[in-house]
C-alpha cells in the first residue's frame, strides 16, 4: 500500500490519502461500486486513453486501486516504465505503470465529467484521484501530462 500526504487548503491540516490494490477476490465489485451503470464506459474509456497516450500499448491486465478518500484508479499491472505522449500539451516522458494509470484515469474522469454533466460521480472521482496525485512520488510528471 502506498501512502501520500496532501495539505488541505481549507483546514490547513495534513491528511493522508492511501492507495490499496484491490485483491482478486474483490475485482468484480470494484467498477460497479465506483461507477454503477457507467462501469463499462469508464473501463473502455481508460483503455482508449492508454492507446492515445502510449503508442506501444497493445492491451494488458489492469490492477484496480481504491483510495482511502473514496476515489480509485486503474493501472497496468507491470513493473516496466511506460513512455507517454500527450499531443494536446506536448508532454513526453517515461513514468511508472502506476503513474500512467493515474494519468489515464484522470483524463478519463475529466472527459466523462464534461460529456455526462448529470453524473456527479465522474467529477467527484476526478477530484479524489487528483488529491492522491498531488503528493504522488511522480506528481510533477502527472501534472505536466494532464496540464
Amino acid at each position: 500500500m502506498q501512502s501520500h500526504t496532501f495539505l488541505d487548503p481549507v483546514s490547513r491540516a495534513q491528511s493522508i490519502v492511501t492507495a490499496a490494490l484491490v485483491p482478486d477476490t474483490h475485482r468484480c465489485e470494484f467498477l460497479p461500486r465506483h461507477f454503477a451503470r457507467h462501469m463499462l464506459l469508464v473501463e473502455q474509456t481508460i483503455f482508449t486513453q492508454m492507446r492515445k497516450l502510449c503508442p506501444s500499448y497493445e492491451g494488458g491486465f489492469f490492477d484496480f486501486y481504491d483510495l482511502s478518500n473514496g476515489g480509485c484508479f486503474l493501472a497496468l499491472a507491470q513493473s516496466e516504465p511506460i513512455r507517454l505522449r500527450v499531443p494536446g500539451n506536448g508532454y513526453s516522458g517515461v513514468v511508472s505503470a502506476e503513474a500512467s494509470g493515474v494519468i489515464a484515469t484522470l483524463f478519463t474522469l475529466s472527459h466523462l465529467s464534461f460529456q455526462h454533466r448529470g453524473v456527479a460521480r465522474f467529477a467527484e472521482r476526478f477530484h479524489q484521484l487528483r488529491e492522491f496525485a498531488m503528493t504522488h512520488r511522480e506528481a510533477s510528471a502527472i501534472f505536466e501530462a494532464i496540464d
